[in-house]
């Protein structure tokens, strides 16, 4: 039986029908490609090289907090530390201040002997002075500074300027000009004051109460002025006695008073002189006898 020749399927010329989401071709390519080729090749590498792991906004917070630990961490063991060494730096503290303070003690115990020992010998040698100086005993004796005196005279108060500077080059403004452009009263000043009243007729002088003697010495030490080697503070106190008005009279016509003038006119120094009933000046804590002998060698007169 013969068969009839198969023939080839029919292909329908009608078009397919579309698809029902063929309108929405981009969202579905966005669902089906949810991630950018670019971004998937660079995780497929960091994967290959074992870089995956904790995204990096969390390892940052990981390592900050890692970092807070830490600094508590010392924070606390520091404290600790403190607390432990407080009670042997306290105890370390108060002995050294119980030695300054025995030290202390022992230092004004000596100064207190010298006072009565240096007392002891200015009586001793006053005393000596007064019988070995004959008539004139007691005018030696005041003008010696080796006993107490008052009456009337001058005082003198002489301080530095209101806004005083120290010497900004070390240099002794003096050297040139005689006078201080600093501000500050200068030994040289307290020199010329003294010397400007015992030139005027003074017949005992104290500064901040400290009696003046043939032998005392004003020298300076940086910027503090030294009598007999004792600091002054300023303002600076001198007691003169003497005439009064005669004595501030002649004074402030001398040279050393136009001097002391000057200051206070040009650089700021503060000045006053008022003349006094009574001054009472206190002897000087030691004084020094000398007397004089005469020479045995020949040829001399």
């Amino acid at each position: 039986m013969c068969g009839m020749p198969q023939q080839p399927p029919i292909r329908s010329s009608a078009p397919r029908p579309p698809r029902p989401d063929a309108s929405m071709s981009l969202l579905t390519n966005v669902m089906d490609h949810s991630l950018d080729e670019g971004y998937a090749e660079a995780a497929a590498r960091r994967e290959a090289r074992g870089d995956g792991g904790l995204p990096r906004t969390l390892r940052a917070k990981a390592g900050l907090a890692v970092g807070l630990v830490l600094a508590a961490l010392v924070v606390t063991v520091g404290a600790a530390n403190a607390r432990l060494a407080a009670p042997v730096v306290a105890k370390e503290r108060q002995e050294l201040i119980d030695r300054i303070e025995r030290e202390t003690r022992a230092a004004d115990k000596l100064e207190s002997g010298v006072d009565t020992l240096r007392a002891d010998v200015g009586a001793r040698q006053r005393a000596a002075l007064k019988k070995d100086g004959g008539e004139q005993a007691d005018l030696v004796s005041i003008l010696s500074g080796a006993t107490d005196v008052h009456g009337p005279g001058v005082r003198l108060v002489v301080n530095d300027a209101k806004e005083a500077s120290t010497g900004g080059d070390g240099t002794n403004p003096r050297e040139t000009s005689g006078f201080s452009d600093t501000g500050r009263v200068r030994d040289r000043d307290m020199q010329r004051v003294v010397n400007g009243l015992w030139e005027s007729g003074a017949e005992a002088i104290s500064v901040n109460g400290r009696r003046l003697t043939a032998l005392s010495a004003i020298r300076a030490a940086g910027d503090a002025i030294l009598v007999d080697n004792k600091p002054l503070v300023p303002p600076y106190t001198v007691l003169a006695v003497g005439d009064g008005q005669r004595l501030s009279t002649r004074f402030q016509n001398s040279d050393d008073g136009l001097y002391l003038h000057a200051l206070q006119e040009n650089y700021g120094i503060r000045t006053s002189i008022s003349v006094e009933g009574d001054v009472r000046l206190s002897a000087a804590p030691s004084v020094i006898v000398r007397t004089a002998e005469p020479s045995t060698k020949k040829g001399t007169p």
